[in-house]
């Protein structure tokens, strides 16, 4: 089978694609023939070797990837839940002896699967998975009660997004940052106020700081404030990062490390996360689709910044 290979670290140059045995699917496992595979932050952090130790113990090439949709094509011994031809999204810990996303088959734990409607599109259904499931667990770290407020940094983008719509659909006040031309996108994912986004960090603090006085119950820094989004957060309130980066704590402010390979129920959450997406409240925002050949543009369009949504990898 073809995949998309990361032979040695470097550039965007340095992806290729390469042919693979077909995987077997062992027990509680499943097959999956991919339709389509999503291009993400840690594609980029792997394929530049910043993620190296974690890959320590594996061959290279190294076969990047985070989340996929397409039909289950074979279950491993005492797999349940699920049947040969299933429309499914699942998401891939690319950091195993199985690899990545980005691969003609996939085999995944089971507990990492769930049935996609008809009615979404398979192809695009395979940008929600890592995003959401990483929005999904910083909501669930914070753990807010309804009519809290939550800022999202970075709303625009396909993480911060997901964190909108997720807290909107939960009853908190949103409150995100947005450049002017994604001011109305912001809005349209349900943030209820909308603040401008600046190319220093500071001024971005000082907009939240103007909106919200007294500072936020929470807030999901997808955007990687880093330091800075302390002064968003409120005394006693609680800070999700969702890029791993050192902090002290504050004023009593609670800290989170959003990790989704550690959400504790992957399955659970991509089944309501799917059903939102059914009911519109969760949007799939397709930004471009790639031919395997072509991951290597996708890897420099997301460096460069500003996509707006999931970059797809075609099969």
């Amino acid at each position: 089978m073809r995949a998309i290979g990361i032979p040695s670290y470097g550039s965007p140059d340095v992806l290729a694609v390469v042919e693979r045995p077909v995987p077997e699917a062992g027990p509680g496992q499943v097959r999956i023939k991919v339709a389509a595979a999503a291009v993400n932050p840690t594609d980029l952090m792997l394929r530049s070797g910043e993620l190296a130790p974690y890959m320590a113990d594996f061959t290279a090439p190294y076969t990047p990837g985070m989340d996929v949709s397409g039909h289950i094509d074979a279950l491993g011994p005492d797999t349940t839940g699920f049947a040969e031809g299933d429309r499914v999204v699942a998401f891939v810990n690319p950091f195993t002896d199985l690899g990545g996303a980005q691969a003609e088959y996939v085999v995944v734990p089971a507990d990492q699967v769930a049935v996609l409607p008809d009615t979404l599109p398979l192809v695009e259904a395979a940008g929600l998975p890592m995003n959401a499931l990483t929005a999904h667990q910083a909501l669930g770290l914070a753990d807010l009660a309804p009519g809290a407020t939550v800022a999202v940094t970075g709303a625009a983008g396909a993480l911060g997004g997901y964190a909108v719509q997720l807290a909107a659909q939960r009853g908190l006040r949103v409150v995100a940052d947005a450049r002017d031309e994604d001011r109305d996108l912001v809005l349209g994912l349900g943030a209820h106020t909308v603040v401008p986004r600046h190319a220093d960090p500071r001024d971005t603090v000082a907009a939240y700081r103007a909106a919200l006085p007294h500072g936020a119950d929470a807030v999901v820094d997808a955007a990687v404030l880093g330091a800075d989004a302390l002064e968003i957060v409120a005394d006693g309130g609680h800070l999700v990062r969702c890029r791993p980066y050192d902090l002290p704590a504050p004023r009593g402010i609670v800290l989170h490390q959003a990790f989704v390979v550690a959400h504790p129920d992957k399955a659970g959450a991509l089944r309501e996360l799917v059903g939102l997406a059914a009911l519109g409240a969760l949007s799939l925002r397709t930004a471009d689709r790639f031919a395997p050949e072509d991951a290597a543009e996708a890897h420099r369009r997301l460096e460069k910044g500003g996509v707006r949504g999931r970059q797809l990898i075609v099969f």
